[in-house]
């Protein structure tokens, strides 16, 4: 199938469903199950509008589908109870983080409940011999992160935003450090999970590896809260470096830089992170963080290790660049210049939407083979570019992803069709190949279209799961697939 078969359908038809739609037996079955609820929970359930809408949040413009009630589960016990009774009057339920998630998980097209998990933000057990811990769902990577800086060791999954741990499961986050260390589906070594029926199971063990029967570790990071609540999650850690070097080069062409990136890969460079932003991303950077930076594309980097390893590591990408018309290559260990470089990275959202602030931003991305990449960036670039539309590149393109954020006027159709169709283009094109139509952000209800292209006959084995796990498709339905 080529780019030009594809239908592409607008999202704001395919995500007409809202609680209004839903049919009379439906209706009853929710005031049946939030009247359990309520004589159960008490005051932790809540009814109100703005809370619900609170926890419909998307980041994206997808439309804000609020649940029917919210509830603020305080241990993993009120979160098994209230799935059972959800599942007693078939109602849906969604888990809610921190509401960082881009592709409209958090949305509930059918109502139902929304079981918020911050309060579940204890760290249960930090193994320090054997470099695991321990974790509720509603720890954050940077709350994880500060308290175990006085333990020499680290988590290094950084998706920029500061997300819940159970959040990161559930959407096989990964971000700048995957290059290095890994995604979630790396770093995961067991989970406690609640299922469909209100059942408490754990998946997996602290032990490094198993060949003891299927993985269901694996099989429910990554499901968007489709499979399974997570209630506990046990981690692998890694050491503080003895030495973190970071800087910046620029280069005449994304393309440059893209090869650029390539060889450095190819080439086995331990590189801890390698961050792509174009031309345009880096204006938006200046102006939001008061930087001075070639507005031109360029390559953010770090290198950990030890003082000398991190210098010939510094030296050979030295060289490597120099092959691509790569400049101004500067580095550095001091640490707060190292994290005002990377706070402005992880601030390009923000700094981009600040191009066009009366405009909506819709944040998309794509991975693919790591040969593939110079061409895929080049050509989506192009297509921006074509279409007269504003959308910074950045990318963790040590991996093959990159990300396109669209600043539209959404009461503008033209503006519309454009962005779909840009989007549209990158995701089979991602998918031709050879690579995926979302790399970190997820399917969620926004990216429902590519999964056929994407998985051919292997996505009516996933559906056969669902079904298996959740015969009366309560937990998160609407995402994923129809």
């Amino acid at each position: 199938m080529s780019i030009s078969d594809v239908r592409i359908v607008p999202l704001t038809n395919e995500l007409s469903v809202n609680n209004n739609q839903k049919d009379n037996s439906d209706t009853c079955n929710h005031d049946a199950a939030i009247k359990a609820l309520q004589a159960q929970f008490g005051g932790k359930l809540s009814t109100n509008l703005t809370v619900r809408e609170q926890h419909g949040h998307t980041m994206t413009w997808l439309t804000n589908q609020p649940p029917d009630a919210v509830l603020t589960a305080q241990n993993k016990h009120d979160v098994a109870q209230a799935v059972a009774i959800c599942n007693q009057y078939k109602m849906p339920v969604i888990a809610f983080g921190v509401g960082s998630s881009l592709e409209g998980q958090l949305n509930a097209p059918y109502g139902g409940l929304c079981i918020d998990m911050h309060a579940l933000d204890a760290i249960v057990q930090v193994n320090n011999e054997d470099l695991t811990v321990t974790v509720q769902p509603g720890v954050t990577r940077e709350q994880l992160n500060h308290y175990l800086r006085d333990t020499g060791l680290f988590f290094p999954i950084d998706p920029g935003a500061n997300a819940s741990i159970g959040g990161m499961v559930a959407t096989r986050a990964s971000g700048t450090n995957a290059v290095r260390y890994g995604t979630m589906k790396d770093v995961v070594l067991a989970l406690e999970v609640v299922t469909a029926s209100g059942e408490i199971i754990r998946t997996g063990t602290r032990a490094k590896k198993s060949a003891a029967g299927y993985d269901l570790t694996r099989l429910m990071i990554g499901s968007e809260g489709t499979l399974g609540i997570v209630t506990e999650v046990t981690l692998k850690l890694f050491g503080i470096n003895e030495c973190i070097g970071s800087g910046l080069c620029h280069f005449p062409t994304i393309e440059d830089a893209c090869q650029a990136v390539m060889l450095t890969i190819q080439m086995c460079l331990p590189i801890a992170r390698i961050e792509l932003l174009d031309a345009l991303q880096v204006k938006a950077c200046n102006q939001y963080a008061n930087l001075d930076l070639v507005e031109t594309p360029t390559l953010f980097v770090e290198f950990h290790g030890t003082e000398a390893g991190v210098c010939e590591q510094a030296q050979t990408f030295t060289d490597i660049i120099e092959e691509f018309g790569g400049t101004d290559f500067v580095w550095d260990t001091n640490e707060a210049e190292r994290k005002r470089l990377w706070q402005a990275r992880h601030n390009a959202y923000h700094a981009s939407s600040a191009l066009r602030p009366e405009a909506k931003a819709l944040s998309t991305d794509a991975c693919v083979p790591i040969s593939r990449l110079a061409e895929c960036v080049s050509a989506t670039a192009k297509d921006i570019e074509d279409a007269g539309m504003i959308g910074p590149i950045v990318g963790h393109v040590g991996d093959g992803n990159f990300h396109v954020l669209l600043l539209v006027d959404t009461d503008n159709p033209e503006e519309v069709a454009k962005a779909e169709d840009i989007i549209g283009r990158l995701a089979i094109r991602a998918i031709e190949m050879d690579g995926t139509c979302t790399g970190e952000h997820g399917i969620g209800q926004g990216k429902q279209k590519y999964m056929q292209q994407e998985h051919g006959n292997a996505l009516g084995m996933m559906q056969a799961i669902k079904s298996a796990l959740d015969p009366n498709n309560i937990l998160n339905p609407g995402k994923i697939w129809p």
